[in-house]
């Protein structure tokens, strides 16, 4: 093996060891270093998401091989060399039923799970927590209209890690429960996005928009606006604690005497987290 194939060698060993190795370094819930696969799952819908996005990876990889040798075949028996004398074939009956039939099942293989991916997304079960999220240019305000109805705003803060991800005041919900997000835009569409839970949907002015997670996992989850809402788009991130029940009530009576204010939202400090 010369130089030149000894360290191509090199290279694709180190890509394939940052590759699997990369989610080693990664926090629950945060994108990793080199990620080239989908985020860690912390919830139902996105462990359904995973499944589905393997499903079709698996499905289109046999497809492109199939077709792959097929190419191949034609290439290397139907070329000049090997057939002076041309086909003069118009059409094969069987193989166009074939070639009609087998796509038709492939994509009712893709559609039934397809379909059972979006009813469960969008079909909200009882809901534990209701949180209504605003966004506005540039933040979140969350709203806990089961709890004492207590409101804060959500803004990126420059002295906390994870980069451009961590907030002044995080969203707080319990583990294990299902958690109904209401979102709405105070002034241009955002969107609600977490990776980690399977959630994205829009925030529109004058429209309440509905989805959900049940988060299985405690710990700190991160996501970010994903629809483009002005100049300062990429510093909106959001910021999901996942706590136990007990964390929660307690958080929640903390809360109530930090944020409630006559019904009124109290804005939170945009230089770093309150004390």
């Amino acid at each position: 093996m010369g130089r030149m194939g000894r360290h191509l060698l090199g290279l694709a060993v180190a890509g394939l060891t940052l590759a699997t190795g990369g989610s080693a370094f990664a926090e629950l819930g945060q994108p990793a270093p080199w990620e080239w696969t989908l985020q860690q799952s912390g919830s139902p819908v996105m462990d359904n998401i995973v499944w589905f996005h393997n499903f079709l990876f698996v499905l289109i990889t046999v497809i492109t091989l199939f077709v792959l040798a097929l190419l191949v075949i034609v290439v290397v028996k139907f070329n000049a060399r090997a057939n002076p004398v041309p086909s003069r074939t118009t059409h094969n009956t069987l193989i166009e039923v074939v070639w009609t039939l087998v796509p038709v099942l492939i994509l009712v293989g893709i559609a039934v799970p397809s379909f059972r991916l979006l009813f469960l997304q969008l079909d909200i079960p009882k809901a534990d927590l209701t949180v209504k999220a605003t966004g506005k240019q540039w933040y979140w305000s969350y709203a806990y209209p089961d709890n004492g109805k207590f409101e804060f705003d959500s803004l990126m803060a420059q002295d906390k890690q994870p980069r451009l991800l961590g907030v002044d005041n995080e969203m707080v919900v319990p583990v294990n429960k299902v958690i109904r997000v209401q979102t709405t835009g105070a002034d241009v569409i955002h969107a609600f996005a977490l990776p980690a839970f399977g959630v994205k949907i829009d925030a529109i002015p004058g429209r309440l928009n509905e989805t959900w997670f049940k988060a299985t996992k405690t710990g700190m989850y991160y996501g970010q606006c994903s629809e483009l809402c002005g100049k300062d788009h990429a510093f909106m991130p959001i910021a999901i604690r996942v706590v136990n029940d007990q964390e929660f009530a307690s958080w929640v009576e903390a809360a109530k005497k930090k944020y409630a204010s006559g019904g009124t939202s109290t804005y939170a400090s945009a230089a770093g987290p309150t004390q």
